[in-house]
């Protein structure tokens, strides 16, 4: 069984700004704090340098590198423990990294589920309220199925998944239904990191 890498949680704005080895504890710094800020790292001296330095100096870093994603944009991103398992999905303001909205734990599901929900649904938020911001996602299962109009899955239809299974049906149907010209984009994570919408759970 592989070993489960250690990461180390930077919190520059939440309720008790940090450093923290645990993403539930991270998880109880950042909820319900508007503006929350916070980002994961591999190593602790990595954290510590980036507390002391704080956000701004990452964003700097960002800008020196000449980082090509659009900064005004939504990031979305899907958590699931296990394939199929307890799974939720979220978007974010990419710049700030604040929560737009937040949906589940549901108690079955997978990934790409996940990812393809929050595309949809950032896609007709943007739609209802008249606004065009570029959305990006790391799944490219998502993107071909936004793209389709269609998932193509094996989860079954059971008790346990019947409400992510009339989210799906929805969400296919409105695809469907409806058009729109608002870009869609896969998010780089080799060249730019975690999306910020990542759960940090990796």
């Amino acid at each position: 069984m592989a070993t489960k890498k250690k990461k180390y949680y930077v919190v520059w704005r939440g309720h008790h700004p940090g450093i923290y080895e645990e993403w539930s504890a991270v998880l109880q710094q950042i909820t319900s704090y508007q503006g929350a800020l916070y980002k994961s790292y591999k190593s602790k001296w990595e954290a510590e340098k980036a507390y002391k330095q704080g956000p701004s100096a990452m964003k700097a870093k960002e800008e020196r590198a000449g980082t090509p994603f659009i900064r005004d944009s939504i990031s979305v991103d899907a958590a699931c423990s296990g394939n199929p398992g307890v799974m939720e999905y979220r978007g974010v303001d990419t710049a700030s990294r604040k929560e737009i909205f937040h949906q589940g734990p549901f108690p079955m599901g997978t990934n790409n589920l996940g990812e393809f929900l929050a595309l949809v649904h950032a896609i007709a938020l943007q739609k209802k309220a008249g606004t065009k911001r570029p959305i990006y996602t790391d799944s490219g299962t998502a993107l071909a199925w936004v793209r389709n109009k269609k998932v193509k899955t094996m989860l079954p239809r059971n008790e346990k998944t019947r409400e992510l299974w009339e989210m799906i049906d929805r969400a296919e149907s409105w695809l469907r239904k409806n058009s729109y010209d608002i870009p869609v984009y896969k998010w780089d994570t080799k060249k730019w990191g975690e999306i910020p919408a990542d759960f940090g759970r990796k």
